[in-house]
């Protein structure tokens, strides 16, 4: 029977009194099951097994697999729940326009929320959103945009815009994936810049968002750039804006003042990125997907951290990775 004094938590929380249990079976090798039974999420996270032809004990996973898998189930509630919160917006949009702009509005007749369709359609109404700006825009662009003749008219229309914010006294701070950071178009976009403007980059931001006065904000509502959806709820909003404040304190300065990130033992920032996402259980592709890069690029960094750690095999890097601690300055930042 479980202890009375063990309290109930989520399906996927492992609790202190759980924590001491687990590191008692990992420095012991196995546990009495009758021991483990006053803890019962031990066996529910899988992080206790029946030890073989032993049924009276049981035996610790290893914490390292044990980690990646309770890691990847929590993103994907997370992913589950973003899918959720898409569908909803999605179904109550054309309602809100069609039946409530002034129920769902801000008083003025403005809706909440306001789906844009097509290129020219969400150029328009970023624009007027910059225009009526007066302080600050906060920005996350993890890719270089459009290329071709569009691209070049998109950085036109940007680099216009974002100009007339800064010469009504504005301020622009813009987060970049590290991969595109150095790109001509996206140096010369912000070398053009004259004014109260910032640039930091990250291995992993979120996708595109704008943030004009704290007011509203634009983000994407599908994945090939044709929808956007324009919040001026105050609640979402202001939650844009503590998540990139957020990421803006782990994010490296690159403009006007760049910062050179440091190497730890021979490994770079961006290596230290690729092997987060080895030790978490992904491919070569989806780690190329998650870094702006393609899966040659990811290969080489991979290889360069096997030859830096001194690995003869994918499993076996994944240990020295684990053992090496060169993932250890990056969870103190978060």
């Amino acid at each position: 029977m479980p202890d009375a004094e063990h309290r109930p938590h989520g399906a996927g929380e492992l609790c202190p009194d759980g924590a001491k249990l687990y590191e008692q079976a990992l420095r012991a090798g196995r546990l009495p099951a009758a021991e483990a039974a006053r803890v019962p999420c031990l066996t529910r996270l899988g992080l206790l097994h029946p030890a073989p032809g032993d049924p009276a004990h049981l035996e610790p996973a290893d914490p390292a697999a044990a980690l990646t898998r309770m890691l990847r189930g929590s993103r994907s509630r997370i992913a589950a729940e973003h899918r959720r919160e898409e569908r909803l917006v999605e179904r109550f949009e054309p309602l809100l326009r069609r039946y409530g702009p002034q129920a769902a509005g801000t008083g003025a007749g403005t809706p909440l929320l306001r789906l844009h369709s097509g290129f020219q359609r969400i150029d328009q109404a970023v624009t007027e959103a910059m225009d009526e700006a007066s302080e600050e825009v906060l920005c996350v662009q993890p890719h270089a945009g459009p290329a071709g003749e569009r691209g070049e008219a998109a950085h036109d229309a940007a680099y216009g815009r974002d100009q007339r914010l800064l010469d009504r006294g504005g301020r622009i701070r813009t987060l970049y994936r590290h991969t595109v950071v150095h790109l001509p178009s996206v140096r010369a976009h912000n070398e053009r810049l004259h004014g109260d403007n910032e640039a930091r980059s990250l291995e992993e931001p979120t996708d595109r968002l704008l943030v004009m006065d704290r007011t509203v904000a634009f983000l994407p509502a599908d994945d090939h750039g044709t929808l956007a959806l324009e919040v001026r709820h105050p609640a979402l909003v202001s939650y844009f804006v503590s998540v990139f404040e957020r990421l803006w304190r782990l994010a490296t300065p690159v403009f006007p003042e760049p910062v050179r990130r440091p190497a730890l033992n021979g490994v770079t920032p961006l290596q230290r990125a690729v092997a987060r996402l080895l030790t978490e259980g992904y491919t070569d592709t989806v780690i190329a997907d998650r870094l702006g890069m393609n899966v040659r690029t990811a290969r080489d960094h991979i290889a360069r951290l096997a030859a830096a750690l001194g690995s003869d095999s994918r499993a076996q890097l994944g240990f020295l990775i684990a053992r090496s601690g060169i993932l250890e300055p990056e969870e103190a930042a978060r």
